[in-house]
């Protein structure tokens, strides 16, 4: 990595976001004073995802199809990633995912084989996670995961980075951990995302993520596995979307809760999201109150 091409684009990246960025929302306090907002403006929003955002990535649990939007329904990557999720949930995974017309089900790769016989002859593609949740196994082990997984059927891979050599400054180890996953994706024509963990990131490490993702081939740099500190931010969304430009996708994954925070997720330039239930995210419905209120 050349030091001093990371340090120029993190001057300009922060200096950017001291100005205010694109992460701005004209809503305070829940009030939006110009009816401009991701909320209030739907309009606006679907002009920005008509024209760059591909994918909303959200979790098990959609039970009625009245009032879903079928273009947002569309940006969708149906997850179950829980440790304990058992083949009667996958299954059920699989039939929202084609009864609704969700783009991918985002699974462990364990359940690659059963989802790619269930979505065998339709849309909806098999997407599964390498190195997950840590991104700490070995480059090696992750290669392999890799093409096992792709033989078996998955179609698009999530891999996480190894955080603790990013944060050592081994940025050699980081890129050939990324490539040696993305070039053996792409010798099947599989999509790669890149998970960079970034409630574990200063910016600067953020940035330099992203910077590594990049030239390593990746098609998407990632915000969270959802199994780690924090999640996707608005920021974090604008920031890596200034450091990887448009050649690459941006996927927002963590706390994202209703439409209105997965709207504002792609206006600040995510062109997917993670999410914890697809309902609230196509249709609108208000979060349920917690437990025992």
């Amino acid at each position: 990595m050349n030091r001093e091409t990371v340090d120029r684009i993190i001057h300009e990246i922060l200096a950017e976001k001291l100005k205010g960025g694109r992460a701005q929302t004209c809503c305070k306090d829940g009030i939006c004073s110009d009816n401009l907002c991701v909320v209030h403006n739907k309009e606006g929003v679907r002009t920005i995802v008509g024209n760059g955002a591909s994918r909303v990535s959200a979790g098990v649990g959609v039970d009625d199809a009245g009032g879903v939007e079928a273009d947002l329904a569309r940006m969708i990557d149906h997850t179950l990633l829980k440790a304990d999720a058992t083949a009667g949930e996958i299954e059920r995974l699989c039939r929202e995912a084609s009864k609704y017309g969700f783009a991918s089900v985002c699974i462990n790769p364990g359940y690659v084989p059963l989802c790619a016989k269930l979505l065998r002859g339709g849309e909806v593609k098999v997407c599964t996670v390498i190195g997950f949740p840590l991104g700490a196994t070995s480059t090696a082990a992750k290669a392999f995961e890799a093409e096992q997984a792709i033989r078996e059927g998955a179609q698009e891979v999530d891999m996480v980075i190894n955080v603790g050599m990013l944060k050592s400054g081994d940025f050699e180890y980081v890129e050939s951990d990324i490539f040696a996953v993305t070039s053996t994706a792409r010798r099947f024509r599989v999509l790669t995302k890149v998970i960079i963990e970034t409630g574990l990131l200063t910016d600067d490490e953020k940035i330099k993520a992203c910077v590594l993702a990049k030239r390593a081939g990746a098609d998407f740099v990632k915000t969270s596995t959802g199994f780690g500190k924090g999640g996707a931010t608005a920021g974090d969304i604008a920031l890596m979307r200034r450091v990887v430009g448009s050649a690459m996708g941006v996927k927002a994954s963590g706390g994202v809760r209703s439409r209105e925070d997965a709207l504002a997720l792609v206006a600040s330039g995510a062109d997917r999201i993670g999410a914890s239930a697809s309902v609230r995210i196509v249709s609108g419905e208000p979060e349920p109150a917690p437990k025992g209120y």
